[in-house]
């Protein structure tokens, strides 16, 4: 038997799994942490809509005071300001802010390409980083923060928010513990109907606001979107594609973009695993999910929850087994599935408690600068295949 396959009696213990009664260990025992550090004074370099959403959480974590906000642009920087207090500095650049000793922690909230440089100043300045995701743009930028991040005493958390969230860590551990036996595939999508434009209130800004559409500075639907369920997919295999293949164009917005506005993309694993991903501008229907398969049921994940619909012969076996309700066994047999029930919090304010205990403990973060870089080798990968209409092989220099 596989370490992913499972007996009738434990598929059936729907009381423990599915209802979040597992009892979690390691990392996961974060489950209950509210934050109880001393106040912790935070810098966030790039106040546009992510830095300044992370900010908005700031009241919900008593201890996290904003010390300093950071943005080239000034009604950016603005807005970011109005998330502090009278003490809060404005800063244009974040050279400045790195300087300021009243600053503990940056978040780094900037365009995909200045992530590294940021990140390594900042390490160097001695300060803790939560860096967005994707980590960085390219190999060897990728290579040098990793470098750089285990050299220092500081802690490094990488921006996959998802990976903080409980009920994620949930399905996680359902799915090693062989909930729905064997796994050979997942399917991930995450489908938008619309441009993915920026209003911009000046034309010398666009490049600035829209960045997400220049090659120059980002790694568009791939880095910015289906990077969280690449995270997810090597989280929940606990390893890296060996290959990666797959298609990307710009087939609708002929609107100057230089980033794909529609990917498709193929891994596999080297248990043989597949795992897809696609993403769309120009259809929104199943928005985001996340779809485990195994041989005995599969999980449905999207923004925060999630269910389990088991296979016909499993749904066989439920009708032979006490302890089954028959509100429970209708809903399988109907289709509907049954809801993982766990407590959890907004990833994002998660996350953000999550860094807050790994400083206060010096403890490794759930989502750190190894599985960052992980996801930032498999994200530039799948960039590669798809602008040179190749297989890409995961090289032995990728292990970091």
């Amino acid at each position: 038997m596989s370490e992913m396959s499972i007996t009738r009696r434990t598929f059936l213990s729907a009381g423990a799994l599915v209802t979040g009664g597992v009892a979690l260990s390691g990392p996961l025992s974060l489950a209950n942490y509210s934050g109880s550090a001393s106040e912790l004074r935070i810098g966030i370099i790039g106040t546009g809509d992510r830095g300044t959403g992370l900010a908005s959480f700031f009241k919900d974590i008593p201890h996290f005071r904003l010390a300093a906000c950071c943005d080239i642009l000034p009604f950016k920087l603005s807005n970011g300001m109005k998330y502090g207090d009278e003490t809060t500095k404005a800063y244009e650049q974040y050279e400045a802010l790195l300087e300021d000793k009243n600053v503990d922690a940056v978040i780094i909230a900037t365009p995909f390409n200045t992530h590294a440089r940021i990140a390594m100043d900042a390490i160097e300045a001695g300060k803790h980083v939560y860096c967005e995701k994707t980590l960085s743009y390219g190999m060897e930028d990728t290579r040098r923060l990793v470098a750089k991040a285990r050299a220092s005493k500081k802690i490094f958390q990488t921006g996959h928010q998802y990976h903080s969230s409980r009920l994620y860590h949930h399905i996680v551990d359902m799915v090693r513990k062989g909930y729905i036996g064997e796994v050979s595939t997942i399917e991930c999508q995450w489908n938008r109907n619309g441009d993915w434009r920026r209003p911009v209130p000046d034309p010398k800004w666009e490049r600035q606001i829209n960045w997400r559409m220049y090659r120059e500075y980002s790694g568009g639907l791939v880095a910015e979107l289906c990077s969280h369920q690449i995270d997810f997919a090597n989280w929940i295999t606990g390893q890296h594609p060996t290959k990666v293949a797959g298609f990307g164009g710009i087939d609708h917005w002929k609107d100057g973009r230089e980033t794909y506005d529609n990917i498709h993309l193929i891994m596999e694993y080297a248990n043989g695993l597949k795992a897809t991903y696609t993403c769309l501008t120009t259809n929104a229907r199943g928005d985001y999910q996340i779809k485990v398969l195994g041989n005995e049921g599969t999980i449905v994940v999207n923004y925060g929850e999630a269910r389990v619909y088991p296979e016909s012969n499993k749904i066989a076996e439920l009708g032979t087994v006490d302890g089954v309700s028959s509100a429970t066994l209708k809903s399988w047999q109907s289709g509907e599935g049954i809801a993982i029930k766990v407590e959890h919090r907004n990833p994002s304010l998660q996350a953000l408690l999550d860094f807050s205990e790994a400083i206060e403990k010096g403890k490794q973060p759930l989502s750190n600068i190894e599985t960052g870089a992980r996801a930032a080798v498999t994200v530039q990968m799948a960039l590669d295949a798809m602008d040179h209409n190749r297989t890409e092989y995961w090289k032995d220099e990728y292990n970091f």
